[in-house]
């Protein structure tokens, strides 16, 4: 089988194996696709894994309903795993989802283990996904760009439900005061 390269980049995704596919976009431009794909999948697990680390490790007030808050987080967005690394191999790319790309490639900072109560786990998360947010809408009009419209719908799909999330999220940070 043929391979190719994404970019001359050290990282991982630069080394993955490209495959022949009949989709009708070149070679060039799934490659440049796959580029902006694989942080997407990176971040992706490594949010997902941050709200698991919330979900584990919440206390106190709303302990409960938090608790399943991030697992519900965590739930979508190995859904969104899935979309974005079924997309890369739609494209004849390699998905590179270990957890040790996921780590060395995501845009989103490590999560702090300091936190215990539930609102630090939610400005933590809020944070994460307000970046996870912008990623995708950037991500949208790049694919958009490059003519392929099926990786910018599933970005946009993505984004929507994120945005949503991000709003649950947000919504447990205002106070009385700051509504008047």
């Amino acid at each position: 089988m043929a391979t190719a390269q994404v970019t001359n980049s050290p990282n991982a995704s630069s080394k993955a194996r490209f495959y022949p596919t009949r989709i009708d976009l070149s070679a060039d431009i799934r490659q440049q696709v796959v580029s902006i794909l694989s942080p997407t999948l990176a971040t992706t697990l490594d949010l997902k894994t941050q709200a698991k680390q919330a979900h584990w490790n919440v206390k106190g007030l709303n302990f409960y309903q938090l608790h399943e808050l991030f697992d519900v987080l965590a739930g979508e967005l190995e859904g969104y795993v899935d979309m974005v690394a079924e997309r890369i191999t739609a494209l004849g790319g390699t998905a590179m989802g270990t957890a040790r790309i996921a780590a060395n490639e995501s845009i989103i900072p490590e999560y702090s283990f300091d936190a215990v109560e539930g609102i630090e786990h939610i400005r933590a998360l809020a944070e994460r996904y307000a970046a996870y947010g912008a990623h995708l809408r950037e991500a949208i009009d790049k694919t958009e760009e490059l003519g392929d419209a099926d990786t910018a719908d599933l970005y946009t799909e993505i984004s929507r439900e994120v945005d949503k999330r991000l709003w649950f999220l947000e919504a447990h940070l205002v106070r009385k005061s700051e509504l008047h």
